[in-house]
């Protein structure tokens, strides 16, 4: 059997990361990807799940990054405690790496700092912990400082973050593969999401939780007893007589 990794409705969602975690580009708050996590989120639970979202622009892993002193701090390394372990959440969305990977942080050092990022959260709280991988994106050479990266760095981000949540014992989304490399996806700065770009990280995000975690069921398992006939198909099937009646349910 598939393992189930959480049985239950989530109370508290928290998401950490950076820029395009704090809603860079979408067009207003309700677009960002975490908030349109929360809606999936609550389409399918009795009670709504909370969300706390704690993006910081320009926000690396860690002050050991070597362009901690160019990015929007404090580091997560630095505001773990107060951002996340905090407000106790049963789900943690962790985002980093496309910064990281631009200011040139090592991904051996990235790693490790991730991994005490995880061990010092499940030290205090126990929440199911989704990694989320690199956004696409076009804009490599805006000169800022973040421009040590490129789009084959960001693959190989994305497979040692895979690595890490399954040796840590977290979910994974591959956003590189959900964006498929579609650039409109990408706002016109080309780094943040746009609104489009927003909806499929959602949607990926939420994929993997829904394929996961058999919590999200329960409001819809229990509606299956006592769902009320809705479908009537009669006037499509009403011109093919013999066919109609052969159709099957």
């Amino acid at each position: 059997m598939k393992k189930d990794w959480w049985d239950k409705e989530f109370v508290k969602l928290v998401t950490l990361g950076e820029s395009t975690t704090a809603g860079g580009w979408s067009s207003c708050r309700p677009r960002c990807w975490a908030e349109q996590l929360a809606r999936l989120v609550n389409e399918f639970q009795c009670v709504p799940v909370e969300l706390v979202n704690v993006g910081i622009g320009a926000n690396v892993v860690s002050t050991r990054s070597p362009c901690y002193g160019i990015s929007g701090k404090p580091a997560a390394s630095e505001r773990l405690d107060k951002h996340v372990i905090a407000h106790e959440p049963d789900l943690l969305a962790i985002s980093y790496g496309l910064n990281d990977a631009r200011g040139g942080t090592p991904i051996n050092l990235f790693c490790a700092e991730m991994n005490t990022l995880i061990e010092r959260v499940r030290e205090k709280i126990k929440p199911l912990i989704i990694l989320l991988g690199p956004y696409f994106m076009v804009g490599f050479n805006e000169g800022s400082g973040f421009d040590k990266a490129s789009l084959k760095t960001f693959y190989q981000y994305n497979d040692a973050i895979q690595k890490l949540a399954f040796s840590q014992d977290c979910l994974f989304a591959d956003l590189l593969a959900a964006y498929d490399d579609a650039h409109w996806l990408v706002h016109s700065d080309g780094v943040h999401a746009n609104d489009l770009g927003h909806r499929v990280v959602a949607n990926e995000v939420f994929k993997v939780l829904a394929s996961n975690c058999s919590g999200l069921s329960q409001a819809t398992k229990a509606l299956e007893s006592h769902i009320p006939p809705w479908r009537d198909e009669s006037m499509l099937r009403k011109d093919y007589g013999h066919i109609a009646d052969n159709a099957r349910p």
